[in-house]
């Protein structure tokens, strides 16, 4: 693992000639916000070209493959070429990339694997970005999860979630409308489970990570996996929910 500050200010996980995958870390944009006041830190160097959704880098061009919300930390990929970027853009919208989550959730009675399957819609009002659940509607959005712990005596259960789809908030809308809200989630959880697990376990922010990428490499088109550890804060959390670091 290393990092190039004329690239990326993350860590690298994964560098070769044609692409690049980081460690975003909490607090930063997966691309820059054209309507912010001021500049805010993004995933990669250099200008953006929101069109093309391409940095501009002193070492390159790096276009935008996917994108994590600003909360969530974890494996975030990049290409070095117009031509890759397109491969990877193509392997991504025929669901052939397969992307891992941790997640931490509040409740109970959940099995330990399975499917949720939702119809969700995303509205764009006043600089807000809301996702919700359509009932009664043929499912777009698809995600498998199993229960990796639970600890009963703080209810929290951690769960690794694989998204099949990729729509905005997926994991957080879905597990909320199961009575399942993400440790954290000022969103679409809830305040006072909020106020409550941050003073008994120290959950600060939101516990969602990407925590693992796989796709045949565009170039060669061998199998490539790249895992994001989980970062200490979320460690942390863990340990004073009693529960095992991963």
């Amino acid at each position: 693992m290393s990092s190039n500050p004329a690239i990326t200010r993350c860590e690298i996980l994964h560098e070769d000639r044609f692409i690049i995958v980081v460690n975003k870390p909490h607090g930063v944009l997966s691309h820059p916000n054209p309507k912010a006041a001021k500049p805010q830190p993004a995933a990669f160097e250099g200008s953006y070209d929101h069109d093309r959704r391409c940095f501009k880098t002193s070492m390159g061009n790096v276009w935008l493959i996917h994108r994590l919300d600003q909360d969530t930390s974890g494996v975030l990929l990049g290409a070095k070429d117009e031509k890759t970027a397109t491969a990877c853009r193509e392997a991504f919208e025929a669901e052939k990339v397969r992307k891992k989550y941790l997640a931490l959730s509040s409740g109970g009675g959940l099995k330990p694997e399975g499917v949720w399957l939702d119809h969700l819609v995303t509205t764009h009002a006043k600089h807000q970005v809301r996702t919700t659940v359509r009932h009664g509607t043929r499912p777009n959005a698809e995600a498998k999860y199993r229960v990796i712990e639970v600890n009963a005596a703080n209810r929290v259960v951690l769960i690794e979630i694989e998204l099949i789809t990729g729509k905005t908030h997926q994991i957080r809308v879905q597990a909320a409308s199961r009575q399942l809200p993400l440790v954290g989630d000022d969103v679409y959880g809830s305040f006072d489970l909020n106020r409550k697990l941050r003073k008994t376990i120290n959950a600060k922010r939101l516990f969602l990570h990407a925590h693992e990428l796989s796709l045949k490499h565009p170039a060669s088109g061998q199998p490539l996996s790249v895992k994001a550890p989980l970062p200490p804060d979320l460690h942390a959390v863990l340990e004073a929910a009693g529960m095992k670091a991963v």
